[in-house]
This record gives structure tokens, C-alpha cells and sequence, in this order.
């Protein structure tokens, strides 16, 4: 592994504006890595000693040196037998990561991309970095390392070698993606679409949109933006900083278009894209018909950059699902759709699409969504709604939340005379103890909620029992 360019504890000290106590030989010496986790320090590693809620980074200052780190950043002094080695004090540790990581963004030549949008984002980001490898030496994030302490340590890996860097950039409160702009200054900006996420600190779609954008404060003037044109609200963006815009999605009105959409179920689909002066068709082995505007955002970068339009087929085609990211499974028994990762109202309504697409009965076994804030009824009453509408077979709803998706499907069976097979359970523990009772041979099964239900070990269970 290289050095991080332009990182010695000299540079790291006033990037973070912290008091440096440095051994003379290692003033000018360049970090080989940064983490604030105690178990991935290596020789020559800097440490951020950062107090969590439940665990002190201060208390492994001792293992840290012991490991062979170079340097520590700290709120307070380290063991008197430790002092005669190279440390910087802040007053906050927390900070100085952000600090550090913006100014270790500024001494790269890699081209960034920053991604955001209410849902799709990690997908869009898989689909993107797949796209870009064929040409480039990428780094991606990795896992959800994409707030305001994990986008810093995803810019600490990216090396000079490093050539394209794919950043997931997500938020829920107002001025966060203004801290990560930055941070990350993103030479392209990506929003996937503006929904029904975070209401509960963003208050309204409107919100959403103002949030997301703030991303185009510290972008690059001279960089691009990449936007989705069939999202109503993304559409009215006509002009920022003076930076290029191309708009993607399926209408013909946008830069870069699909037509000839042919969806393969549970398999995936086909479609030919239009990107500029070029047209060529591809697979896309990811289910789901939103699965298009991922290709079509990739295609987009993949057109910036300079990649041929064969390139750009066969790193979309290369795309595979992400555990708990609509993963479709198969087993001797079911077909699993596991989009157990999170949920929102418009990833909910896209998993449902993804379902009432299969062949076969069709089981909906979805959980609370969390984060709706004054909205959270009217939002789970939408999806119970939506399944009705989408001739799901069997709704299986878990959870206090989910109770009110059972409710108002069962108002609107009711209402229109339409068949669907209802259970209710407050607890997933439940509804695993009657699994036999619940699911059959060739079900095509559905598991979707928000991460904080824990349905992977749903998940987990019916894959056990196959």
C-alpha cells in the first residue's frame, strides 16, 4: 500500500489546527493509512481517539502505538509512558476527522462522485463504479461508510494510484450534506431522485430536495451534474454554478434515454439506451423496472468520462445484488426478494413492483418504516394501499408501524371487492413460530422494512428451513 500524499503530521497537525507533539524523524513522514477503529490500525497508521457512546477511542491509545501507529489524534493527553511519541491534541476529535479528510481531499487527483437521492443510491453506486472500472482504477464506498464520520474514512482510502472515486454522500437533517460537499468537493454530482424520506426531520419533499442539493455548494464549478429528469422536482433544476447538467430517466426529453424496455421478471431486464449521439442495448440482471434508471445514471458518468458505449454495457451487465438490497434468492422452496437493508415509501412501492412482476404467488412480508415523522400513518396506509392495488396474494404485516399497512388493505379489499390473504403479527418472532403455516412450495416472497427491524433474520430463517 502507497502513502497518503501530502499527509505528515506536520500537514495533519494545521490541517485540523490541533497542538503537535512529534518525534523530529516522523515530522515530515507520510501516514500510510487513517482509522478510527483500534483493530485496523497498521505500522505507520494514524489513529483518531474518538469518544463514542459507548466505547472511548482514548482507551486503546496504548494498543495503537503497541500495533505500530505512527500517529494519534486525541482530546487528551495519552499515558505518560506514551507521550514521547507522536500525537496531536484537538478539542475535538470528531471535527478534526472531517478536517483531516477535507484537506486529504485536496492534495488527490482523483476524480470524485458524490451520489445522493432518497433511494437507490448504494445500487446507483454499484452500477456506477461497475461502469467506471471498465476503463479506470476505482474505489467505492464500501458498506454504509457514507455519513459524516464514514465518508471520511472512505476519501482516507483512496490512494494516488486511485484514478475515479465513487462516494455514497447520505443524510437526514438539514446542513449535513452541506458538511459532506465540503468534505468530499465532488468534480460530479449525482441525485437519483427526490422522496418520501427522512419527513421526519426534512418535513416534505420539498425539503428532501432542499437538503439533497446542498451538495452542489462545494462541488467543483467546472464539474458536472447528473440528475434524474423524470423526477418532477429534479426536473425544475435548470442551472448550478455554471457546472454542466445531463438529466437521465426513461422520457425522451433527457440526455441520456431507454426505450425498448423488455423486463425478464425476477431475472432482470433489457433495453436499449440512448446516450448523446450513441445507442446500444444491454442487460441489466438486477430485477426491478427502477433498475433502469441505475444503468441509465451509470451510462450518464460512463458518457462523462469517456467510456465506450460496449464498455458501458458490459459493466452494467456485470452489476450482481448486494445482501439486503433487492437480493433475489433462490432456493428448492421460494424465490426471495431479500430488501431488508431499509425502507421508505418509494423503496417499499418499488419492492412491491419488483414482486408483481414474478410468476406464481406472490407474499409481501413487510415491517415498519421509520423516520416519517407526523406522516408515519398516512405513509404505511399508502403501502397497504399499493399492495392491494398490485394484486399481491398473501400481506404479511410486522411490527406497530406495519399494523397500519394491514389496515388500510384491508379497507380497500373490502372496498373494491379484491382478494388478498391477510396476517398481522407485532413481533417477527411470531410470524417465524407459524412460518409452516404461512408460506408454500414456489412462493415468491417479498422482505422489506426499514434496518431497525432486524428482518434478516427472516431472512435467515426461511433459508434455514430450504
Amino acid at each position: 500500500m502507497s502513502t497518503m500524499t501530502g499527509m505528515t503530521p506536520e500537514k495533519i497537525a494545521s490541517a485540523c489546527g490541533g497542538v503537535l507533539h512529534c518525534r523530529e524523524e516522523e515530522l515530515h513522514q507520510e501516514i500510510m493509512g487513517a482509522v478510527i477503529d483500534s483493530r485496523k490500525v497498521e505500522k505507520h497508521f494514524l489513529f483518531f481517539a474518538i469518544p463514542g457512546e459507548r466505547v472511548d477511542g482514548h482507551q486503546f491509545i496504548k494498543q495503537v502505538y503497541d500495533q505500530g501507529a505512527m500517529l494519534v489524534i486525541c482530546e487528551k493527553e495519552p499515558e505518560e509512558a506514551y507521550r514521547n511519541r507522536s500525537y496531536i491534541l484537538v478539542e475535538d476529535t470528531l471535527s478534526a476527522l472531517r478536517d483531516v479528510a477535507q484537506y486529504y481531499r485536496s492534495c488527490l487527483s482523483a476524480i470524485i462522485i458524490g451520489i445522493t437521492g432518497s433511494v437507490g443510491k448504494t445500487t446507483t453506486k454499484e452500477f456506477i463504479a461497475s461502469v467506471v472500472e471498465t476503463k479506470y482504477k476505482v474505489l467505492k464506498t464500501e458498506g454504509n461508510f457514507n455519513n459524516e464520520i464514514g465518508l471520511p474514512l472512505t476519501i482516507f482510502r483512496i490512494r494516488k494510484e486511485t484514478e475515479v472515486a465513487v462516494l455514497e454522500m447520505g443524510i437526514n437533517h438539514f446542513g449535513e450534506m452541506s458538511r459532506l460537499s465540503k468534505i468530499a468537493k465532488p468534480d460530479i454530482a449525482v441525485i437519483t431522485n427526490i422522496g418520501q424520506c427522512h419527513l421526519e426531520f426534512l418535513e416534505d419533499r420539498e425539503g428532501v430536495l432542499k437538503a439533497k442539493t446542498e451538495m452542489f455548494e462545494f462541488m467543483n464549478d467546472t464539474g458536472t451534474v447528473c440528475l434524474n429528469g423524470d423526477d418532477d422536482l429534479l426536473d425544475t433544476i435548470q442551472s448550478v454554478k455554471g457546472c454542466r447538467i445531463i438529466k437521465f430517466g426513461l422520457e425522451q426529453k433527457n440526455d441520456v434515454y431507454a426505450e425498448s424496455v423488455i423486463q425478464r421478471g425476477l431475472l432482470g431486464s433489457e433495453c436499449k439506451i440512448h446516450a448523446v449521439d450513441q445507442t446500444f442495448e444491454t442487460k441489466i440482471s438486477l430485477s426491478g423496472a427502477h433498475m433502469v434508471y441505475n444503468a441509465l445514471a451509470a451510462t450518464a458518468i460512463g458518457k462523462i468520462l469517456g467510456i465506450e458505449s460496449d464498455k458501458i454495457s458490459s459493466g452494467i451487465g456485470q452489476v450482481k445484488a448486494l445482501g439486503g438490497r433487492n437480493n433475489v434468492v433462490q432456493t428448492k422452496d421460494y424465490i426471495m426478494i431479500d430488501d431488508c437493508y431499509n425502507a421508505n415509501p418509494i423503496s417499499m412501492k418499488a419492492a412491491i413492483d419488483l414482486l408483481s412482476i414474478a410468476t406464481g404467488r406472490k407474499v409481501a412480508v413487510l415491517g415498519d418504516m421509520g423516520e416519517l415523522g407526523d406522516q408515519k400513518i398516512a405513509c404505511h396506509r399508502e403501502i397497504g394501499y399499493y399492495a392491494v392495488d398490485k394484486k399481491i396474494d398473501v400481506l404479511i404485516c410486522i411490527g406497530e408501524s406495519a399494523f397500519h399497512i394491514d389496515a388500510a388493505a384491508e379497507e380497500l379489499a373490502n372496498q373494491e371487492g379484491k382478494k388478498i390473504q391477510r396476517f398481522y403479527f407485532l413481533k417477527k418472532e411470531d410470524m417465524i413460530e407459524k412460518m409452516n403455516l404461512l408460506f408454500q412450495k414456489g412462493d415468491n416472497i417479498l422482505i422489506k422494512a426499514s434496518h431497525f427491524m432486524e428482518f434478516e433474520m427472516i431472512v435467515n430463517a426461511l433459508m434455514e428451513k430450504a
